[in-house]
């Protein structure tokens, strides 16, 4: 097995449909400043290299960067932090998203039924609340629709404290593209976008991961 780094997973993800955060990597702190300008503040600044998780339990991201200076520090001390076994690693910078609400969604390999996706409550909650939703693949429109229905917190998708409600299409499109990608990528087992960060109702994935076989 092997994992893509995160911003190759971005790309593989978008390529069916799912809505990512842009994002520019950098090799450099000096190179991080000029996309962090270029994308506007303020911005996040990671590591990303192939099969690299846990990346904030290590240290390797910094949120909420405000000007050059703090990206330019937070980019030293991220590649200063950086093991041998990360390869030749690079950073990624991507703008700081707005918004109260996280879901997640995914898709992973069931060893006795097959591949499947998955949708729930996100965020650095996601695995001790374990509210989740899943289907077999492929899964069509009315699928997805179940699957968002399914969760007992959907209620957290309608209108919060003068936010829009989640648009529940733009939701479902994001579990038919993962549930197209695994159909047809034949070495993608596993996908893991967490969190989805809605954003004016419309979920936007963040940070991701792809699991090849």
């Amino acid at each position: 097995m092997s994992t893509l780094s995160e911003a190759e997973s971005k790309r593989r993800v978008a390529q069916f449909g799912v809505p990512v955060v842009p994002d520019a990597v950098c090799a450099d702190a000096e190179a991080a400043v000029t996309a962090a300008e270029e994308l506007g503040f303020p911005v996040a600044v990671k590591l990303t290299a192939p099969g690299l998780a846990h990346k904030s339990e290590r240290g390797l991201v910094r949120l909420a960067l405000g000007d050059r200076d703090a990206v330019r520090v937070a980019a030293s001390e991220i590649l200063a932090a950086s093991l041998p076994s990360d390869g030749t690693p690079a950073l990624l910078v991507a703008p700081m998203l707005e918004g109260t609400r996280e879901l997640i969604a995914g898709a992973h390999t069931d060893p006795h039924f097959g591949p499947c996706v998955m949708v729930g409550l996100g965020g650095i909650l996601a695995e001790a609340i374990g509210e989740v939703a899943f289907r077999l693949v492929p899964i069509g429109a009315r699928d997805a629709e179940e699957m968002i229905e399914d969760l007992d917190a959907a209620r957290l998708l309608d209108t919060v404290r003068g936010e829009p409600p989640v648009d529940r299409d733009a939701l479902g499109a994001v579990l038919l593209g993962l549930s197209a990608l695994v159909d047809t990528d034949g070495d993608v087992v596993a996908v893991d976008l967490n969190p989805l960060i809605v954003v004016d109702g419309r979920p936007i994935a963040v940070d991701a991961l792809v699991e090849l076989r």
